[in-house]
């Protein structure tokens, strides 16, 4: 092993898209310790197939995500490497937990920097109890803020020479629309990575995951599994198109135009308004999802930070999206404009999508 992998390690364990933070040496620790756990933990997916004690449930899901690895390279035109062709039992329910922060009166969020992955709107940590230890302080300083947790992260191919990425309890278990939805997602995070625009790097991986689970379910799925992903799909994009629409009601609040409302108990008062509307038409919206409850808890929680984050995965997917249908369907040439994107400055890349 050469003497600077060790060292590439660390560093794509500090920096991977869902760990970024610059705190010192306790967050920096506890990074590289939760990833080096992970990986300690992970065996090879004929490891488990071939052991007499793995669940049968277990390896025919391991089975299906390795059907789904294989799409991913023939059809997606995804990496070929290691990852997600190892398996690892974290008996938790969350790989990390995210942080996010936002000002009271701003959808914009707080963020952290980091040398080569740049400036990013959240902070993972691998233990719960101290996501939530640094979530008090930020509202200690006046922020509204949200910790969730996260199924998977991605390494952006650094850590392949040491096995990859691997498959998570934490989401192996998911109908097989969303299984396959994942790991195309994080797999795309190895084809381009623009180093501080997460809106930019999770809008594309979102694209590909929603292009490319339409094409396995077309010619992988049974009909059941497509009947099943079809629901979830619906209610999640009726979700998001209410969320959608909050968000923009509360920017123009923000961004207030009238004289009344450069006052800021005005905002305040507008701000609970909307977001007691947000919530209303939610009750609403789920009266027909047959006792689906799956976004009660972010309702709950629902502040700015949380709009904020969920902005990140889909603003700019209807660009990508056009952006594909340009390239004529053709993954390789979607992903060279992509890159050719994310070479440009970050302005320019957001404005050429939100034109296409």
């Amino acid at each position: 092993m050469a003497a600077k992998k060790p060292f590439a390690a660390l560093a794509a364990v500090a920096v991977s898209a869902s760990l970024a933070g610059c705190a010192g040496v306790n967050y920096y620790w506890q990074s590289v310790s939760g990833h080096l756990s992970l990986i300690n933990a992970a065996r090879p997916v004929d490891e488990w197939l071939a052991d007499a004690q793995t669940p049968e449930p277990l390896k025919a899901r391991l089975a299906m995500s390795q059907r789904i690895r294989s799409f991913a390279v023939t059809e997606l035109k995804l990496p070929d490497n290691p990852s997600y062709h190892r398996y690892a039992d974290l008996r938790r329910s969350a790989v990390v937990w995210n942080v996010v922060a936002a000002p009271e009166l701003s959808l914009t969020l707080h963020t952290w920097c980091f040398p080569v992955v740049g400036c990013v709107g959240y902070k993972g940590y691998f233990n719960e109890l101290e996501a939530r230890a640094e979530a008090a302080q930020l509202e200690a300083q006046g922020l509204e803020v949200s910790v969730y947790g996260v199924p998977a992260y991605s390494t952006l191919g650094w850590m392949n020479w040491a096995g990859g990425d691997p498959l998570l309890s934490t989401f192996i278990n998911y109908p097989e629309g969303e299984l396959a939805r994942l790991v195309f997602h994080e797999l795309s995070h190895q084809v381009v990575y623009a180093a501080g625009d997460t809106m930019f790097n999770e809008s594309f991986a979102t694209a590909v995951e929603r292009l490319g689970s339409q094409r396995w379910l077309a010619a992988q799925a049974s009909d059941v599994a497509r009947q099943q992903y079809a629901a979830f799909d619906q209610r999640r994009q009726a979700f998001r198109a209410l969320a959608l629409t909050t968000r923009r009601e509360l920017a123009e609040i923000y961004e207030p135009k009238e004289p009344l409302l450069q006052k800021k108990r005005g905002q305040l008062a507008m701000k609970n308004i909307a977001m007691q509307n947000f919530r209303d038409r939610y009750t609403q919206l789920k009266t027909n999802w047959n006792g689906f409850a799956g976004y009660d808890p972010w309702v709950a929680r629902a502040n700015n930070a949380a709009f904020g984050a969920q902005a990140a995965y889909d603003q700019l997917v209807p660009g990508f999206e056009a952006l594909f249908a340009r390239e004529g369907g053709d993954w390789q040439r979607f992903y060279a404009a992509v890159k050719q994107l994310a070479a440009l400055p970050q302005d320019d890349r957001h404005k050429a999508l939100k034109t296409n």
